[in-house]
């Protein structure tokens, strides 16, 4: 059975499984990539995204947004706030399965590795310096830049071109890894809140060994600025009339 809603669920699960599974397959000991470095971590996301879209789609979701602040944007950029709800608590639910299954796939490695940060790294982001102001900074502008600049691959000045179309899943991926690449180094840069908040929960829950604080002083600054960052995408895209 498809529809919207289970794309958005089967696509946020296959992003977060995929995407957090490389962050825990370059952080925790004894991995067989451990340590493998910042260029797997971008391009696992990137290959996250790419699949977790084409999942959605084929689950039912011809939209694809698989993100809180993607379907936030692009209500705000439309008007058309219907679909906000049901997407959103999709995305959430399915992100937390994801979140689960990295459990599960790594479930010998977190006794094996001794610090907390490292585990808590595999479920959401966490500033390198502590500053409210910047790091939420930090997390509004890859968010603003990923909707933003999705929103103009589809763009009818793109699409009249023939540069979207089939290639979407692939174009976004790569937005992801430049993304990642180019801004991700201050705070870990979610871009998603659903992934930060959802997957947070998962590591509040887990009985995972050794894990630590879910550091939740963090948390609000991780899914506002993801929130604001694909507000202001929308409304940029509405008022530009892109």
């Amino acid at each position: 059975m498809t529809s919207p809603v289970v794309g958005e669920f089967m696509g946020t699960l296959v992003l977060v499984l995929l995407g957090n599974g490389a962050i825990a397959n370059i952080s925790l000991a004894r991995s067989k990539a451990e340590g493998a470095g910042w260029m797997a971590v971008s391009a696992g996301w990137a290959f996250a995204a790419m699949a977790g879209i084409f999942t959605a789609i084929a689950c039912g979701s011809r939209d694809a947004h698989i993100n809180p602040a993607v379907t936030l944007g692009i209500a705000l950029e439309s008007g058309n706030f219907s679909k906000l709800g049901p997407y959103i608590a999709a995305q959430m639910l399915g992100a937390f399965a994801g979140s689960v299954l990295v459990w599960i796939q790594f479930l010998p490695h977190w006794a094996e590795t001794p610090d907390p940060m490292r585990k808590l790294g595999c479920f959401c982001s966490h500033p390198a310096f502590p500053r409210r102001m910047t790091n939420l900074v930090s997390e509004i502008i890859p968010t603003f830049l990923l909707v933003f600049v999705a929103l103009c691959i589809f763009s009818r000045a793109n699409l009249a071109g023939g540069l979207a179309g089939g290639l979407t899943p692939f174009l976004i991926g790569a937005l992801v890894w430049g993304l990642i690449l180019s801004l991700a180094g201050t705070t870990g840069s979610s871009m998603n809140p659903a992934r930060d908040l959802s997957s947070r929960i998962a590591h509040a829950i887990l009985p995972i060994a050794g894990k630590g604080s879910s550091d939740w002083a963090y948390a609000p600054i991780s899914v506002l600025g993801t929130l604001i960052g694909g507000a202001l995408a929308g409304l940029a895209i509405r008022f530009l009339h892109i």
